[in-house]
């Protein structure tokens, strides 16, 4: 299946929103890789970042994880410090398909620090009974969570 790829900045506690619905819901998508990098990974400093990727808006902004909220999709987590090591780690939870937008949020830990994200979304054709499933899902978990 054809790949969608998305990048970009984000700044400290900042929250984006990645387009993905359509007119008839029928284009569903699975996470392939999620990756996280600060913006300056060379530069003397302390830096925990985490970005989370939602199936819904997040009114909060932090970097807390919990497996267990439904809405999850994937986690990235990047640090560095200044005795120059480097730590790495993304989850994906890859059974999950969605076919309307999903939300990225970031935040640093340790200070100030802005980060940049990578994200390659497999497409998959969905019947419509997926396609009503997965809308009726997304919907379900927005009236739950509202923003």
């Amino acid at each position: 299946m054809p790949l969608k790829t998305f990048r970009g900045k984000l700044a400290d506690d900042s929250k984006e929103r990645i387009s993905l619905h359509t007119r008839n819901g029928l284009t569903g998508y699975k996470i392939k890789k999620f990756r996280l990098i600060g913006t300056a990974p060379g530069v003397a400093g302390n830096a925990e970042s985490v970005a989370k990727l939602y199936s819904v808006d997040q009114l909060l902004i932090d970097g807390l994880v919990d497996f267990s909220d439904n809405t999850l999709l994937a986690v990235a987590m990047w640090s560095s410090s200044s005795d120059s090591w480097l730590s790495y780690e993304t989850v994906v939870f890859e059974d999950i398909i969605f076919n309307q937008d999903i939300y990225i949020t970031f935040t640093d830990e340790q200070g100030n620090i802005s980060g940049n994200f990578y994200l390659e979304l497999e497409q998959v054709s969905l019947s419509l009974n997926e396609a009503t499933v997965a809308t009726l899902r997304d919907l379900k978990e927005n009236t739950q969570n509202p923003v």
